[in-house]
């Protein structure tokens, strides 16, 4: 079993010299970490140690894997710590307040292991409980769906999203899309067969294909210039939407852009790790060698995976910084 990492107590935030010029945006305040003032994203006084912790990812099942590629990628490194919810999988289908459980849970026990930083790798979860969980913990955390629209405005005018049931219904890629332009227009299809039929490893079933068609054929016919992975399993679909898609369909995936994201706040917290990243630790709450078969795939190796009942720790109360 590998160790741990210790849990380090959470740096006090410095005091800022002068208030800023002008108020933070909506948009940039989502990617900036929690204070009690929303105008300041206050530097943190960060330890060696501190630095050297984890950064916690955690989805549903191996959607998440999406998201931990690109950390590889673009934070070679950090230190990983996985997890993946699969005794609740499909999140997609779950109801608010299970989710907000769910997550809470998950929170708790990262922190208990003294995670910097923690990525919601997944869009229901970033829909439905992020900015409720924000305001409950006293490390950054962030969601997927904001650098995702922000991306996809860049780059298309049309915008399709394919998500997940909760976070079509949620609305959340449109609200995030129109606050940054109320003039692109927005159209979302829920998925409920995807993340199922990924963690069932059937993506080369000719049926995923023909789901595949039908989910997409009202966003082609809207003519969309451009394309949100609305759910952090999808990309593993790429090939499949991509025989769909005519080649100038843009795909935005927002792993990509939730990294970017941690890589600008971990500078700005002076958390940046620059030593040699420790082996990645994966868990997750349900079957430890079903989540490591279907992982081989993506992380082109058998990663070591251990259970574990998060909901063991949710008795206990988190007690933030005065």
């Amino acid at each position: 079993m590998q160790t741990p990492v210790p849990n380090y107590p959470s740096p006090e935030p410095s005091q800022p010299n002068a208030a800023p010029s002008s108020p933070r945006t909506e948009a940039d305040q989502a990617n900036c970490s929690l204070h009690d003032d929303p105008n300041f994203c206050l530097p943190m006084l960060a330890s060696p140690e501190r630095q050297r912790a984890q950064i916690g990812i955690f989805d549903s099942g191996v959607g998440g894997l999406t998201v931990l590629r690109e950390l590889y990628r673009q934070l070679p490194n950090e230190s990983i710590l996985y997890f993946g919810d699969t005794a609740h999988l499909p999140y997609g289908i779950r109801s608010q307040s299970e989710i907000l459980q769910y997550v809470r849970e998950i929170l708790f026990w990262m922190m208990q292991q003294g995670v910097k930083m923690v990525i919601m790798a997944c869009n229901t979860s970033s829909a439905l409980a992020l900015e409720a969980i924000r305001s409950e913990v006293d490390i950054p955390v962030l969601g997927v769906i904001l650098p995702g629209a922000r991306a996809a405005v860049q780059q298309g005018k049309r915008i399709g999203v394919i998500a997940t049931p909760a976070t079509a219904n949620s609305n959340a890629y449109r609200q995030a899309i129109q606050e940054i332009d109320a003039s692109v227009p927005v159209w979302q299809v829920g998925c409920p067969e995807f993340v199922p039929l990924i963690e069932q490893n059937r993506i080369h079933d000719p049926y995923t294909q023909q789901v595949a068609r039908e989910y997409l054929t009202p966003l082609l016919e809207q003519q969309i210039d451009t394309l949100i992975y609305g759910c952090t399993h999808y990309p593993h679909l790429s090939p499949v939407i991509r025989s769909i898609l005519p080649r100038s369909v843009r795909l935005v995936d927002p792993a990509v852009y939730v990294v970017n994201a941690a890589l600008q706040e971990l500078e700005l917290l002076g958390l940046r790790n620059t030593r040699t990243a420790l082996p990645t630790q994966f868990y997750v709450s349900g079957c430890p060698s079903t989540f490591a078969q279907l992982s081989v795939q993506w992380l082109g190796c058998m990663p070591l995976v251990e259970q574990v009942n998060v909901a063991d720790f949710a008795h206990q109360r988190m007690v933030l910084p005065k």
